[in-house]
């Protein structure tokens, strides 16, 4: 994602400049619990609004080297409609920092207390279906986990501006893996 689009996406003050390599941690078991703290929050704040929570990301597959960050996919009826579902968010302690319309509706709102890209989808979205079966794929094949590990700790080592140019080069070994389970090509973001 260029800078002027990654500025254009961001809610609040400028993304946080990088400008260094990603640090990348071996895995940690705690982060399971995190999540599901992080899930009965969602879950109290939003009810029945909260169609679906799930850890996904490399926090979410034992034995993968990640960035200490929990990533959760929220899926709502309609991300779009922000009133529906930010507000009791933010009351919970979530901060709305990314706004995407052109690419699924996606929201990312980070977390009060702990490290959390809160990623918010609507219902339907093919993206949330990709998310998972990459997740599921790196979970129930060592093979392309270890591709993946392998790919992010060289990519990892790089100096990058954003953490979202380390995300966006990803992309490579990301669709190959998805394509592993039957899942389509996403297209530019």
């Amino acid at each position: 994602m260029s800078e002027e689009k990654l500025r254009k996406v961001t809610v609040g003050p400028p993304p946080q400049k990088l400008n260094g390599p990603i640090t990348l941690v071996e895995y940690d078991p705690d982060w399971p619990r995190l999540f599901v703290r992080e899930a009965e929050r969602i879950s109290a704040a939003l009810g029945s609004r909260a169609l679906l929570i799930e850890h996904v990301g490399s926090t979410s597959v034992p034995g993968l080297v990640a960035k200490p960050i929990i990533d959760v996919v929220l899926v709502v009826k309609n991300s779009a409609d922000e009133r529906s579902y930010v507000p009791a968010l933010e009351k919970a302690g979530y901060v709305l920092r990314i706004r995407e319309p052109e690419w699924h509706e996606h929201r990312l709102l980070k977390g009060p207390d702990t490290n959390v890209n809160l990623h918010v989808f609507s219902r339907g979205s093919t993206e949330v279906a990709r998310m998972l079966a990459f997740r599921d794929r790196l979970r129930n094949n060592p093979d392309d986990r270890d591709s993946y590990a392998n790919a992010k700790r060289d990519l990892a080592k790089r100096r990058w501006k954003y953490v979202q140019n380390y995300a966006d080069a990803k992309s490579k070994v990301v669709e190959s893996i998805i394509a592993k389970t039957g899942g389509k090509k996403e297209g530019a973001r």
